[in-house]
Formats: C-alpha cells, sequence, structure tokens
C-alpha cells in the first residue's frame, strides 16, 4: 500500500505539471502561434495609455522578453522557492508558495487563492453531503419497490433535477425565498464558520439545496440501476437462501457493490466542485475560486487563472487517490483482487 500511494502521489506530481504547462502555453505560446507579437502581450496590461516606453516596461517586468521556456521555469521555481518582482520602482518578495502577482492589480496571488478556498470549500462540503445522502436513499428505495409510485415520482423528480441548470434553480430559489417568502430577507451572503457557524450554515443552506439538487438527481438514477443490477446478481439470491435479514442483505452485500461506481464519480465530482463552483457562486455573489477564476479570464490574467488551476488540479488528483483507498473497503472483490 506504502508503495502505491508513493507512485499515486509521484504520478499526482507530474500531473500538476502537465497541467501547469498546458496552461501556461495556453496563454503564452498560443498566441504567439496565432500571429500575436510579444509587445501585443504586453498592451494588455498596459491600459488605454499604451506608448512605447510603457510596453516595454511591462514586458520587462513580466518577463514576456524571455523565452517560453525561461518564464515557465520561473513560475516553477517560485512555486517552490518565492521569487522577486518589481513594479516600476518599487519591489516586493513573494514568499513560497508563489503564484506571482495578478497582472492587473499587482496583488499576490496565493493570499488570494488561501482567502477564497474556505467559500469554496464549504458550498463543496455542504451540497455533496446533501446530495450523496438524500441521492442513494432515494436510488435505493426507488430499487427495491421497482414500479411503484415512489419509483415514478421520485425518478420523474430526479429527471427534472438533472434537466435543469443550476442558475435557473439557483435563481429561482433566490427569487422564492428572499423575495416572494423571504426567509433571506437580507440575502444569502457568506459568513465565516469561525465568526458564527449557525449563521454559516444558514445562509448556506439554500445554495447547497440548490446545488445538491442538480447532483442528488443524478446519483439517485444511477444508484437505482446499480442497485437493480445487484440485487439480481447469485450472491444476493444466496445471501437470501442463508436466512439473512432483509436489510443486511441489502445494505451489506447489495449496496456496498453497488456504491464502487458511485464513489468513482462522487470523486470526480467533489473534486471539480471543490476547484470551483462556477455558476453557483455566480449566482450567490460568493467569492470562492469559481469567481476569481471567471475574473482572471476576463482580465487574461495568467498569474490567478494558473493558481486556480493547480488548486483545482490538486483537489481532484487528492480526491482520485481517496477514491482508490476506499474501494477495498466498500468492496471487498477489489481487496482479494
Amino acid at each position: 500500500m506504502a508503495a502505491y500511494i508513493i507512485r499515486r502521489v509521484f504520478a499526482a506530481v507530474l500531473l500538476l505539471l502537465v497541467v501547469s504547462a498546458v496552461t501556461f502555453a495556453i496563454f503564452f505560446l498560443v498566441p504567439r502561434i496565432a500571429g500575436q507579437t510579444v509587445d501585443q502581450l504586453a498592451a494588455q496590461y498596459v491600459g488605454k495609455d499604451a506608448n512605447p516606453t510603457s510596453i516595454a516596461a511591462v514586458k520587462h517586468n513580466l518577463g514576456l522578453d524571455q523565452p517560453i521556456y525561461e518564464q515557465y521555469w520561473h513560475f516553477v521555481k517560485a512555486i517552490f522557492a518565492g521569487a522577486d518582482y518589481t513594479f516600476g520602482p518599487d519591489a516586493a518578495h513573494c514568499s513560497a508558495p508563489c503564484f506571482g502577482y495578478s497582472f492587473k492589480n499587482h496583488i499576490e496571488v496565493w493570499p488570494q487563492l488561501t482567502s477564497r478556498i474556505p467559500v469554496t470549500l464549504s458550498l463543496a462540503v455542504g451540497a455533496a453531503v446533501i446530495w450523496l445522502v438524500s441521492g442513494v436513499a432515494v436510488g435505493v428505495l426507488s430499487a427495491l419497490r421497482r414500479g411503484s409510485f415512489f419509483d415514478r415520482l421520485s425518478m420523474g423528480i430526479a429527471l427534472a433535477g438533472v434537466s435543469l441548470p443550476i442558475f435557473f434553480t439557483g435563481m429561482l430559489g433566490l427569487a422564492i425565498f428572499t423575495v416572494q417568502w423571504p426567509l433571506w430577507s437580507s440575502g444569502v451572503n457568506y459568513v465565516s464558520f469561525t465568526d458564527n457557524p449557525a449563521q454559516w450554515a444558514w445562509n448556506l443552506l439554500l445554495p447547497w439545496c440548490s446545488l445538491a439538487f442538480l447532483y442528488s438527481a443524478l446519483y439517485a438514477r444511477l444508484t437505482r440501476a446499480g442497485m437493480l443490477e445487484t440485487m439480481s446478481e447469485d450472491y444476493i439470491r444466496t445471501a437470501r437462501a442463508k436466512g439473512l435479514k432483509e436489510n443486511v442483505v441489502v445494505a451489506k452485500h447489495g449496496l456496498r457493490a453497488a456504491l464502487t461506481p458511485i464513489v468513482t464519480i462522487f470523486g470526480m465530482d467533489f473534486g471539480l466542485l471543490v476547484g470551483g463552483a462556477v455558476i453557483t457562486e455566480q449566482v450567490f455573489s460568493f467569492k470562492g475560486l469559481g469567481e476569481y477564476a471567471v475574473s482572471g479570464i476576463r482580465d487574461n490574467d495568467l498569474p490567478i487563472v494558473m493558481g486556480v488551476t493547480l488548486v483545482a488540479a490538486f483537489f481532484i488528483v487528492v480526491c482520485n487517490l481517496l477514491v482508490d483507498l476506499v474501494y477495498a473497503a466498500i468492496d471487498p472483490r477489489v481487496r482479494y483482487s
């Protein structure tokens, strides 16, 4: 197991390097291949009053006058060793881990990332708990009561949940519960957990439910399909023939095997969500990683985009590693193989 974890960690580091290199190339190499000059790249960060002197200064400060491989090396080196940056007559030191300074507002990227991670993490964790519990529970009950009114109703609601986009359900929830029935009369604003845990949970309840409605619908349909397939296996009939109670057969033998694909998808969904719930954060005006990434893309601000991309890739890799380790606990067949 230790050797397996070491291999996965090594592969994760390589993957993060590949992700960073691809993102870097999209911003700097692809425009040059398309015919954009270095001066045109630098002019994007000068402003309206661009002149040759200011363009040359920005080009030098951002390192755009260096070869691509040197620019990328300086970026990777800064993450582990820090870097010094100059902004005209001013100079600043960026301590490791350093993702550079924003090209637009000259604010260090890493503190901005760390201040926004709790917002996105709070949104992702709460929504994940709701959609996982509700989706799996509804899927199991629907499979056990196949063809019943509950099965048809729940699958109909699940179909609606999969079909309705999050920006629609989020805006609809805001319209109903902040205007029509003002349960959140002062609006939905993020409050830190350390400041007020009760207010933190209450203000996140509506975003949690809006986000979980989409995912729980998908998980309910997947769980139902998995349970229907699993409950018809030979070992399920053997367990019943041995006289085991139905709840033991369903929970220990049926659900555990059906959860294997659910765990895989959950790891990917949760990792992507922690990397930035872009639409949800935009709908509820939360200052999380997704909103930060959108601002960086809109301003063509490479350090912001690189920072968010690497953080998102890190969470996805970690979640996939945890999923692989959880497999053996859920499905004994994986353990014995």
